[in-house]
């Protein structure tokens, strides 16, 4: 089976020199996973853009205006984190459109990945933290307009807490969202998501992957959904300069893993997007971003 894959990377944000943004591993990513052993797997797709009628799902018409028209003050700019340009507005749509796009085909064939997305910190009338557009409830609105689902569960795995779609999601009991994230870090102001897991620092493979466990099986039960999007992030690594937990690649693949197994064993449909990886080594958020692609393709290549 070939597993459709959705990429974005040739829609570059102008960025200043030395920004803190790792713009360059979405390319990276996906030559990574061009040469890796499951690429006789994977079929590489652009996806369509977002349009303006997907993302008043999920944003305000003076928000998308404002966006579009590039009316943001000084300290938007700063909250959001990126410079205003039409690159951005275009890059935010077509990533929006790529987890749109691994949703269907998910829904279609198991699994999904669109490799980038995971815009967590984005809410109906603001942007903040390199979060433009919520791709994850813009895509699963899109899938209840479509008639595709009914209930959707986000999984969100990424260190900092997905506050604007938790706050997108709040008054919405078709979308459940849970949350498992740095308690110390990054929003300070934090949501309420149906369900959070918040760690102290330096919390290590063992206790993150124990709490986990034992969330899985009764998010599943409260969501009953019938897509899960699965936002991995590779900042929990404890090397990404962003984070403060302490998971190493082996606890991160095993984080995948744990969350993989649970949608199969439910026979649920799962859509990934990327969200944040910031370590110094930019090798090593590729690395991190490609195994979790790569175990969902193995995962759903696999005939059990």
């Amino acid at each position: 089976m070939t597993i459709p894959l959705y990429y974005t990377d040739q829609f570059v944000l102008p960025l200043p020199k030395q920004h803190r943004f790792p713009m360059q591993k979405y390319a990276r990513l996906r030559a990574h996973l061009a040469q890796s052993s499951w690429r006789e797997h994977i079929e590489f797709l652009i996806p369509p853009a977002a349009t303006d009628e997907e993302i008043l799902r999920a944003h305000t018409p003076a928000y998308l205006a404002q966006i579009c028209e590039g009316r943001l003050s000084r300290e938007e700019i700063l909250g959001l984190g990126f410079p205003w340009s039409p690159e951005l507005v275009e890059r935010s749509r077509r990533s929006s459109g790529g987890t749109i796009s691994a949703c269907r085909s998910a829904l279609s064939q198991g699994f999904s990945a669109n490799l980038a997305g995971g815009t967590h910190h984005a809410f109906t009338d603001h942007g903040e933290g390199f979060c433009l557009f919520n791709d994850s409830m813009i895509a699963a609105r899109a899938m209840q307009a479509e008639g595709l689902v009914t209930h959707v569960a986000i999984i969100d795995c990424d260190v900092h807490q997905g506050n604007g779609t938790a706050s997108i999601a709040a008054d919405d009991p078709s979308i459940f969202t849970f949350s498992i994230h740095s308690a110390r870090n990054y929003p300070f102001q934090k949501m309420t998501s149906d369900w959070d897991i918040e760690l102290p620092d330096g919390t290590s493979d063992e206790t993150y992957l124990w709490h986990l466990y034992e969330a899985l099986p009764a998010v599943i039960a409260q969501a009953n959904p019938d897509l899960v999007i699965y936002v991995s992030g590779a900042d929990p690594y404890v090397g990404d300069r962003l984070g403060r937990l302490a998971l190493t690649p082996d606890g991160l693949a095993a984080r995948d893993r744990l969350v993989y197994e649970s949608c199969r064993h439910h026979q649920l449909p799962v859509a990934v997007s990327m969200a944040g990886g910031y370590a110094p080594n930019i090798d090593e958020i590729v690395a991190i971003h490609a195994q979790t692609v790569e175990i969902g393709i193995e995962m759903w290549s696999t005939k059990r």
